[in-house]
């Protein structure tokens, strides 16, 4: 069994100090009720909107040994926990930013993989530069693959991942209350379709105008929620994953073994 962590969680625009001092408190929490990995949403450190960050996304930047990645090492580290948390990662050029989740591990001192969100949603597209890279992380536990928030809604990124032999696919999200359905949907689906554990974590609370309505989860591999978050504030809910549930789903709904990738490859038009 695998004890995961969703942290659901509101966030301070701007403020990292006091995000990461919020996102240390979950950690301990997580530890202490024996979690395996724990995962915050999307651009958990900073907040999220993009327009009203604006050219500050720079200094709240950071690349490898920076005020998140000190801080997340050492709490992997300390507390035997895995964890995957949204940050604005800095680019090689001047300016560049992405909107990207980190994996943190034991044993290393610095993150393992930095997803880039592959599609960006909206007014995203005038700050961040889009990821180009579906990485599996090898972890003692299991192979992880991370999605942020509107890559969950391309099934061609969590067929990658399932192709690959990912066990357990985790979405940091921001999204908002208006589209609960398209939430829920998406999350069923990615799962269903893949045979996979998908534990999707959005956040909760409001930033200008939106509502962010909470509601993460944990689907199984046959489309199940097996729990899901409060929907009237922050939480944090655990659920232990049985990995060899996920055998038997992908027995009774062999839709990886069925799909014809040369005849997707032949109709397939960009």
């Amino acid at each position: 069994m695998i004890n995961v962590a969703l942290a659901q969680i509101d966030t301070v625009l701007g403020n990292k100090g006091k995000n990461l001092a919020h996102i240390k408190s979950f950690c301990h929490r997580a530890a202490d009720n024996k979690a395996n990995i724990i995962c915050f949403p999307e651009l958990a450190t900073t907040g999220y909107t993009p327009d009203l960050l604006g050219t500050s996304l720079w200094n709240l930047s950071e690349g490898r040994g920076g005020e998140t990645d000190l801080l997340l090492s050492k709490l992997a580290n300390d507390l035997d926990l895995i964890i995957i948390s949204g940050f604005v990662e800095r680019g090689g050029n001047p300016g560049q930013v992405y909107n990207s989740a980190g994996v943190w591990v034991p044993g290393c001192d610095s993150w393992k993989h930095a997803h880039r969100k592959i599609h960006l949603w909206g007014d995203e597209k005038k700050w961040f530069s889009e990821g180009s890279n579906c990485q599996i992380i090898e972890t003692s536990l299991c192979r992880i693959g991370v999605m942020v928030c509107y890559d969950i809604g391309f099934p061609e990124v969590a067929r990658i991942f399932a192709m690959n032999n990912v066990q357990i696919l985790f979405v940091p999200a921001v999204w908002p209350e208006y589209a609960i359905n398209i939430w829920n949907v998406n999350c069923a689906a990615r799962a269903l379709e893949n045979g996979i554990y998908l534990s999707a974590v959005n956040r909760w609370g409001t930033e200008a105008d939106t509502r962010m309505f909470g509601g993460s989860q944990i689907v199984s591999p046959e489309g199940n929620t097996m729990i899901r978050a409060s929907e009237k504030g922050e939480d944090l809910v655990f659920f232990n994953i049985d990995l060899s549930l996920q055998a038997k789903a992908r027995m009774e709904l062999p839709y990886l073994k069925d799909m014809r990738v040369s005849f997707y490859k032949e109709h397939y038009r960009e």
